[in-house]
């Protein structure tokens, strides 16, 4: 769910407390409450007859494809509510899913539809937006009206001498016209001016105010619940983490190919012919012998540092600290490193942190231009802050094509979040939110 409205086509030089009344916002909204009224009526309507019948009808078997039939009702009603608030309060909401059975079976269906709470609540929704459909139309109209009215009264005062034959809008008086008060001299006109314009003023925002009630009720009561937002939340980081394991997986086999594996081939193939030779030519041999013994060392470096890539050994030894300073220690700037934390969060958290700082460091060496950057790793209200600054050029961002995507949405699988600051003439900070757990 999110609120939206649309960018301003251009900027206005006038205060927004006077273009407010002529806002194409304010206009949508007032139309929404003004349609709140026929729709409360209809939803309030279904509901209470439905259910009402559904109830009465329950000693028989007849009541309960009726109260199905009522809550089904309900639903489409709401259908019609999330499209009316899409459109008009520019409310983006998802839609609740499907209701469905544990079973097979006529029975089963309609024990889901019974027991699915996105359908009580559409019909809670058409039984409590009755009454504030009622007072948001009232309000709206009465407020609008008047306000104009007011607003504009020297413009249609004339209709009270040629048609109603008094001299003006009667606030108060007699019936046989003796005493009174009407509004027909200057002074009157311009109170009623001052009045109207400040109604009008002040009626933009009354709306914005029962407009946003409105949006609550509706992402409240009519969108998925909680539960299932929470559920597609999971399922949406269960497949992050898969593709990500998936591609760390395809990334070490194709290191392991076409780094250690084919090094190791051509080390076998040296000492094969290097044990040819020794018998024939023992100088040529041991030359091939100590040049197989460095390749051995560069395939044993090639494997430590794949090694150090899938999890290094310093971080399960001796924890965050020293792992980031040996990682600071690697990076083509200078890097300060601080940690302070009171205990080691759980090893997946730890890694994911120790991850995030190597890629944001390697971003800084390729990217940044810089000549410096700063690590902070500190907790904070129960989570585990991450933060890499530096001073270059910025212009960092998380949009399509960014590497800094792929480590946002890395994070999203573990509850995390990542926030990026980086103006075009920099600096750049990045901080990461990881929950702690310990």
């Amino acid at each position: 769910m999110a609120y939206g409205f649309p960018p301003e086509e251009r900027p206005h030089r006038l205060p927004v407390a006077l273009t407010a009344p002529f806002a194409a916002r304010t206009w949508r909204e007032f139309g929404y409450l003004l349609t709140n009224l026929p729709m409360s009526i209809v939803g309030f309507t279904w509901t209470v007859t439905m259910l009402s019948l559904g109830a009465g009808l329950l000693v028989t078997f007849v009541g309960l494809p009726v109260l199905v039939l009522a809550l089904g009702g309900c639903r489409a009603i709401g259908y019609v509510e999330r499209k009316r608030a899409r459109r008009l309060l520019w409310l983006e909401i998802d839609e609740p899913g499907p209701v469905r059975a544990q079973g097979r079976g006529f029975f089963a269906r309609l024990g889901a539809q019974l027991g699915s709470g996105v359908n009580w609540r559409h019909a809670i929704y058409c039984l409590a937006h009755f009454p504030w459909g009622v007072f948001t139309f009232s309000v709206a109209i009465s407020v609008f009206t008047y306000g104009w009215g007011l607003l504009t009264y020297p413009l249609w005062q004339w209709v009270f001498p040629v048609f109603v034959g008094q001299d003006g809008l009667q606030i108060y008086g007699s019936d046989d016209g003796r005493h009174g008060w009407w509004l027909h001299t200057p002074l009157d006109m311009a109170l009623c001016v001052a009045v109207g314009g400040l109604l009008v003023l002040a009626t933009p925002w009354l709306i914005r105010g029962m407009a946003h009630v409105d949006r609550m009720l509706v992402a409240g009561l009519l969108g998925p619940s909680r539960l299932a937002t929470r559920v597609t939340e999971l399922e949406s980081d269960r497949g992050v983490v898969v593709d990500t394991a998936a591609a760390d997986l395809r990334r070490i086999e194709r290191d392991l190919h076409d780094g250690a594996q084919a090094r190791l081939v051509a080390l076998a193939m040296d000492l094969g012919m290097a044990k040819e030779k020794l018998l024939a030519d023992p100088a040529v041999g041991a030359r091939m012998v100590a040049d197989a013994h460095g390749e051995v060392k560069v395939a044993l470096q090639e494997l430590r540092d794949l090694a150090r890539g899938i999890h290094p050994a310093i971080l399960t030894d001796r924890g965050l600290g020293p792992a980031l300073s040996a990682v600071a220690a690697r990076c083509t700037v200078r890097v300060s490193v601080t940690v302070d934390l009171p205990a080691r969060p759980v090893p997946a958290i730890e890694g994911i942190a120790y991850f995030t700082v190597s890629e944001l460091l390697q971003n800084v060496s390729k990217h940044s231009g810089g000549s410096r950057a700063e690590v902070d790793v500190w907790q904070a209200a129960g989570r585990l802050m991450v933060q890499v600054s530096d001073n270059g050029r910025g212009g960092a961002a998380t949009g399509a094509g960014s590497g800094l995507t792929g480590l946002a949405e890395r994070l999203d699988s573990v509850d995390g979040v990542l926030v990026v600051h980086s103006p075009a003439c920099g600096p750049t900070r990045v901080t990461a939110e990881l929950p702690w757990r310990v």
